[in-house]
C-alpha cells in the first residue's frame, strides 16, 4: 500500500517537474525579449550573464515611440496589423461556422473528400503557394493594400478553423435542434439562438488561432506589401537589422510592444477559450 503511494507521489512529482521544465523553456524567450527591451546597449552587447537590466532603460521604447520605424510611428504599424487581424478573425469566423455548420449538420456528395482535402491543404506550406497567391492578388486589384492580406490571411486560417469548428457543431446535439423546431422556430432562428450559442467557446478557441496565426505572418505581407507606411508590425521589425549592425534593444523594445495586444486579446477570452477547447474534447 505504501509503496503505491510512494510511486503515485513520486509520478505527480515527476510530471510537475517536467511541466515547469516546459513553463521554463517556454516563457524565458518572453522574459528575455522583455529584460532586453529595458537593458542598456552595454549590457546587451556584454558577454556576461545579466538576467536583470540594471538599472532600467526606457531608452529604447522611448525611441521606438519617438522616431517611430522606417519614417513611421509604430502606431500606424499597429494599426495595420490591428486591421488585418481583426478582420481576418471576423470574416474567417463567419465562414468556418457556416461551413462547420454544413459538414457537421449534413450528408452531402464527396464530403469526405472536402474534409480529407482539408487537411491535404494544411500540410502544403505557406511559401508553396506564395508565387500563386500573388498572382491572384496582383490581378484582382489588392495589391499593395490591407485587404489583400486580410483576404490571404482568411484563406490560410479557413481550412485550420473549419476543421475544428466541425468537432464543436458535432458536439451539439441534433435533438437540441429538434426541439427548437418543434417549439416553431425556423432554421435561421434555431441557428442564431440555439446552435450559435453552444458553439461560441469553440469559436472562441479557433479565433484565438486565427488572431495569432494573422498576426504573426510575416512573408505574405512582406511580398504582397510594397508602401512602407502599409507595412504591419512583423516586416516593420526588419529596419531594425542594418547591413553592418542589428539594433537589438530597438527591435526587443518593438517585439514587447507587438506582444501586448496579443497578451490582452488572450487575457480578454481566456476562460471562453478553456471551455470551448473542454467542449470540443467531449462529444455528448
Amino acid at each position: 500500500m505504501n509503496d503505491g503511494l510512494t510511486r503515485k507521489k513520486l509520478g505527480r512529482v515527476a510530471l510537475n517537474g517536467a511541466g515547469i521544465i516546459v513553463f521554463l523553456f517556454a516563457v524565458f524567450p518572453v522574459y528575455w525579449m522583455v529584460a532586453t527591451a529595458f537593458k542598456p546597449n552595454d549590457q546587451i552587447l556584454s558577454t556576461k550573464f545579466i538576467p536583470f537590466p540594471s538599472p532600467p532603460s526606457l531608452d529604447h521604447i522611448s525611441r521606438v515611440f519617438t522616431k517611430g520605424v522606417a519614417g513611421h510611428l509604430i502606431w500606424q504599424y499597429l494599426l495595420n496589423s490591428a486591421i488585418v487581424a481583426v478582420s481576418a478573425v471576423v470574416i474567417g469566423a463567419v465562414f468556418a461556422l457556416l461551413a462547420a455548420t454544413a459538414v457537421a449538420r449534413f450528408r452531402f456528395r464527396f464530403r469526405t473528400s472536402f474534409l480529407i482535402l482539408l487537411l491535404i491543404v494544411q500540410m502544403v506550406p505557406a511559401e508553396a503557394l506564395l508565387i500563386s497567391l500573388f498572382t491572384m492578388v496582383k490581378r484582382l486589384g489588392m495589391f499593395d493594400q490591407l485587404i489583400g492580406l486580410v483576404v490571404v490571411n482568411v484563406g490560410l486560417t479557413l481550412p485550420f478553423s473549419v476543421w475544428m469548428l466541425r468537432t464543436f457543431v458535432a458536439a451539439v446535439p441534433r435533438e437540441v435542434e429538434e426541439a427548437a423546431w418543434i417549439d416553431g422556430a425556423g432554421r435561421f432562428t434555431t441557428f442564431w439562438r440555439v446552435l450559435f450559442p453552444l458553439v461560441a467557446p469553440g469559436l472562441v478557441a479557433t479565433s484565438i488561432f486565427s488572431f495569432i496565426t494573422t498576426w504573426n505572418e510575416f512573408v505574405y505581407a512582406l511580398t504582397l506589401i510594397s508602401d512602407q507606411g502599409t507595412y504591419t508590425m512583423p516586416v516593420a521589425l526588419q529596419f531594425f537589422v542594418g547591413q553592418r549592425s542589428t539594433d537589438w534593444g530597438g527591435i526587443m523594445a518593438a517585439s514587447t510592444l507587438m506582444t501586448i495586444p496579443v497578451l490582452i486579446f488572450f487575457l480578454l477570452v481566456q476562460r471562453r477559450m478553456v471551455s470551448g477547447l473542454v467542449a470540443g474534447a467531449v462529444k455528448g
